[in-house]
């Protein structure tokens, strides 16, 4: 299906729609599609908006140009070195939010990684259900370069990658390859330049496959297994299942297997 501008009044983003799948494209390229308040406010308000839409099923993450994200943008970071306690407090807070809006979206989220993600620009991606890099892709962690701490990031990056990772990565800052990036955790697949796009089809044309409903309970139960204990854990396991084998998606994915034929939403 042909794709189209999604119509909003974005500056530092693009939303592209093809069918029920929405690309959500960093559009600062210029400066290597760094994030300033501005560009997070903007992506607050798409995954405020895209969460609740029954026509979209999956949301691709990723750059125009030749970058990913490039992390916070030096004109912001020049702005930021003045503020107070409780401004810093506001921004920061404002990032915090924007990754956990990420993380609950109930839609799949696959990170297109084109190219360098640095910082802030791991969060994004490390935020995101699934991630494809680009082979030539960098990534970084190098806040403690200059001072600062990738904290508003960390329970992200750190569920990607696991704390003997994170302790090595966030302390020496040092860059990482795309394979580096494979071996730790922090994407799934990597893939030569020409053949990302592809990659990515292939994935949201896998979930398109599954129940709408189904995909966002188990992204509710990824997030919500680690903080139970084990009792919890019986419970609230059996009450998922059970409550989806009655639902609607759950009786109609049952009989079209029963019957061999293809469950209404992949039609």
């Amino acid at each position: 299906m042909k794709s189209s501008l999604i119509s909003e009044d974005f500056v530092n983003i693009e939303l592209e729609s093809s069918g029920s799948v929405v690309r959500v494209f960093f559009n600062r390229p210029r400066v290597h599609n760094a994030f300033n308040s501005e560009m997070i406010g903007e992506l607050a308000r798409a995954f405020a908006s895209l969460r609740s839409r029954q026509d979209v099923r999956v949301i691709v993450l990723t750059g125009r140009g030749k970058s990913f994200c490039a992390g916070a943008d030096l004109n912001w970071m020049r702005e930021i070195i003045s503020y107070s306690l409780e401004q810093n407090m506001e921004e920061s807070l404002q990032i915090a939010e924007l990754m956990h809006a990420i993380h609950i979206c109930p839609k799949p989220t696959i990170a297109m990684v084109n190219g360098a993600a640095i910082g802030g620009g791991v969060g994004l991606l490390s935020a995101c259900d699934i991630a494809v890099a680009s082979d030539t892709a960098k990534f970084g962690l190098s806040e403690v370069k200059i001072g600062l701490v990738p904290a508003a990031i960390s329970p992200h990056v750190v569920r990607k990658i696991g704390q003997n990772h994170a302790h090595e990565f966030f302390l020496t800052g040092q860059r990482m390859s795309a394979a580096t990036a494979r071996e730790i955790g922090l994407v799934n697949r990597v893939v030569a330049p020409d053949a990302l796009e592809g990659e990515v089809n292939m994935l949201v044309d896998l979930l398109l496959t599954s129940g709408p409903e189904a995909l966002a309970k188990c992204k509710e139960l990824l997030q919500t297994l680690p903080r139970l204990d084990e009792e919890e854990v019986k419970q609230y396991t059996a009450r998922m299942i059970a409550q989806q084998r009655i639902s609607t998606e759950g009786q109609e994915g049952m009989a079209s297997f029963l019957e061999k034929r293809k469950p209404k939403w992949a039609e």
